[in-house]
């Protein structure tokens, strides 16, 4: 068991949904409950610098240059409503989107499409190549391209950088949702020539929801019209009586009220702790455990939905005894954390998990006789 994953009576193979918080995120959230019931806001400044440090965590987990490059928003949801609603449309401008997106990077470039006069194509995406899919789509009325770094059913993994160069040459804006990305593998938002990107911290970020984290390439800020505002935007935010209302130079112009400070002691902890690890090795080991249960399920004659050359950490599979929903159910009662998507089971594990766990979890899959632990319910979202 991992010191900071003291999990009892689950199985936990469901970080593409709800993750659980390492030890170090819940004592972090325990102590500021208990020094602000206290002491108040006694020590609000160093508040101020935790969140000015968790910032710095997140440009470089995200590949930013700057710290100042990173605004915190709610969710990805929100960011990616303040990028569709915050740019400004040409006349008879085009969306390209891959088709089964998660609802959350599909319904915001309906809704803009709706009230911006815009075109909406959606595109399948074949495991081999989908960027020249989404490539073809584009023509010169395409504003922009926006997807999923990894799809949430399939877990096909884009190949973000190739194609974050090739918008780029067409002068075509790139907007990437890493939500099943961050955390799980190396990222670098300025590599990948990524013009957006956000994230929630709840899946394999190992924080809270209610707290996500949002970069702009710099030259691209000012070309988002803000659509909510407030005194934390403001360039001189501590200054309650000044005039002027310039908004900060910087990502913290899309913060418009107070910062959520619980969340910020949240993330911190939990992205120090991915941080310390090294995103190389947090991927390698989420590879090997999904190889371990790809190698598995496959002598168990399990079809495996997630191409495996195009693999991040989810692993969607169907069962050959019985039904999935039947399956997902057994494995839900018996404490194994996991979501029916895209036709199957879908399992998403972290570095962390044991193998020992994993091989209980491919029990119950064998078959029904395994001995069931007490349920534990969980959120499933994503």
């Amino acid at each position: 068991m991992h010191p900071e994953f003291p999990h009892e009576g689950i199985i936990h193979l469901n970080h593409a949904a709800v993750g659980p918080w390492p030890r170090r995120t819940r004592d972090a959230v325990i102590a500021f409950a208990q020094e602000n019931a206290t002491a108040g806001s006694q020590a609000y400044g160093s508040w101020l610098r935790l969140e000015q440090q968790t910032r710095a965590l997140a440009a470089a987990l995200i590949g930013a240059a700057d710290s100042g490059d990173i605004a915190f928003v709610k969710n990805t949801s929100e960011a990616l409503s303040i990028v569709a609603f915050g740019l400004h449309w040409p006349a008879g401008a085009n969306i390209v989107i891959p088709r089964g997106e998660f609802p959350s990077n599909r319904i915001v470039w309906l809704m803009a499409a709706e009230r911006f006069g815009l075109t909406v194509r959606e595109v399948d995406l074949p495991f081999d190549a989908p960027e020249a899919a989404l490539l073809a789509a584009c023509d010169r009325d395409t504003t922009l391209v926006s997807c999923s770094a990894v799809q949430y059913a399939s877990g096909l993994r884009l190949d973000v950088a190739a194609l974050g160069a090739a918008l780029a040459r067409r002068d075509i804006l790139f907007c990437v949702d890493a939500i099943q990305h961050l955390g799980a593998l190396p990222f670098d938002a300025q590599a990948m020539q990524a013009d957006f990107v956000m994230a929630d911290a709840h899946k394999w970020l190992l924080g809270p929801e209610g707290i996500g984290l949002f970069y702009v390439r710099p030259a691209l800020r000012e070309r988002l019209t803000l659509q909510e505002f407030g005194w934390h935007m403001l360039a001189d935010a501590g200054n309650y009586a000044a005039s002027d209302l310039s908004v900060a130079p910087d990502a913290r112009r899309f913060e418009p009220g107070s910062p959520n400070m619980l969340g910020l002691h949240a993330l911190h902890a939990s992205l120090s702790l991915l941080l310390e690890e090294g995103l190389e090795r947090v991927a390698a080991a989420i590879g090997e455990r999904w190889a371990h249960l790809e190698a598995a399920l496959r002598r168990l004659g399990c079809p495996i939905l997630t191409p495996s050359h195009r693999r991040a950490g989810i692993l969607t599979f169907q069962p050959v005894r019985e039904d999935h929903q039947e399956l997902y159910q057994r494995l839900q009662q018996a404490g194994v954390l996991c979501a029916l998507r895209g036709g199957g089971i879908r399992f998403s594990p972290h570095y962390y998990l044991p193998f020992e766990a994993l091989d209980a979890a491919l029990a119950l899959v064998e078959g029904p006789q395994t001995t069931a632990s007490p349920r534990h319910p969980e959120a499933d979202a994503q």
